[in-house]
Order: structure tokens, then C-alpha cells, then sequence
């Protein structure tokens, strides 16, 4: 895969799964998704490697949506990884997770979390919220074209 994917979700839920893709469909919002089963995966494609190894480098999503608890690594270990790597670092990641738990919240912004969203319960509140976080973070947000080091430093822009 080598073309842009607007939006990454991670997410070990295929209901969770199935529902965020159809609110941002429904929407019109996201005509590319790429979806990570395990945290593994998700570190694959972001990074290049694996069974991703051929896809560029540069065509990062525009939006990771992220749950905290996930097979082979959890997603306080992905967002860690995303804001340490400058080619990343940019990239807004969101946590939606059915976590309510004070020290998930604190160590996802302890380590970079764009915002934590608690996973709603019912399908109208999850409709919702997908098309809130995809209009806010796809269409309204500002990143930088360019977020490693070696880009802002080369063409003297981020």
C-alpha cells in the first residue's frame, strides 16, 4: 500500500471497528482507512516495515485513532513510539478506549495524546463522536506538511 491513508485505527474490536468505519463513511470524511488489528501491526505500517516495508515512508495518516488495550503491544507503547520518531511526532493521536481509568488518561498524555476519548456505549453516541473527531481532526486541524527535523531544518518550514 502506498497511497495516503487519511486515518489509522487500531483496534482489536471488529465491532468497534466495523461501526467507526461506517460513521466515517456515512460522513464522508475518510474515503482511506487503514485498520490495525494489534499494536504490532500498527507499528508496522507507521514505520515501514514488516509486510509494509514497500510502503512510502512519507504517506503518514492523518489521524491515529487509538485504543489502549491491545494484542502483542498496547497503546501506550504505539503512542510512545509515534512521539519519540520525528518522522511521526506530528501526527495527532487520539485514544479511544473504554478505559475510564484516571492513569490511562494520565500516562496517554504523559506521553504525547492528542485527546483521550472514552469509547461511547451507544452506537448513535460512538455515530457521533467518529464524526465529531473526523471533522475536527481531517478537516478542521493544521499539521505541518513535513514533521521530521530533517525537513524543517532543509526547507527552513515545518
Amino acid at each position: 500500500m502506498t497511497e495516503q491513508v487519511d486515518i489509522l485505527i487500531v483496534d482489536d474490536d471488529a465491532d468497534d471497528l466495523t461501526l467507526g468505519l461506517r460513521a466515517l463513511r456515512q460522513e464522508h470524511l475518510a474515503n482511506r482507512t487503514f485498520f490495525a488489528r494489534d499494536g504490532e501491526q500498527a507499528l508496522d505500517f507507521l514505520f515501514c516495515r514488516g509486510d509494509y516495508a514497500g510502503r512510502c515512508a512519507e504517506a503518514l495518516p492523518k489521524l491515529v485513532l487509538l485504543d489502549l488495550n491491545l494484542p502483542r503491544v498496547n497503546g501506550i507503547e504505539i503512542l510512545k513510539r509515534i512521539k519519540e520518531d520525528t518522522r511521526t511526532r506530528a501526527v495527532p493521536v487520539v485514544m479511544l478506549t473504554s478505559s475510564k481509568e484516571e492513569r490511562d488518561l494520565i500516562a496517554s498524555y504523559d506521553q504525547g495524546a492528542n485527546s483521550y476519548i472514552q469509547k461511547p456505549v451507544d452506537f448513535e453516541q460512538f455515530r457521533e463522536t467518529i464524526k465529531t473527531l473526523g471533522m475536527y481532526w481531517l478537516v478542521l486541524n493544521q499539521v505541518p506538511r513535513f514533521s521530521g527535523e530533517k525537513h524543517s531544518k532543509e526547507s527552513g518550514q515545518l
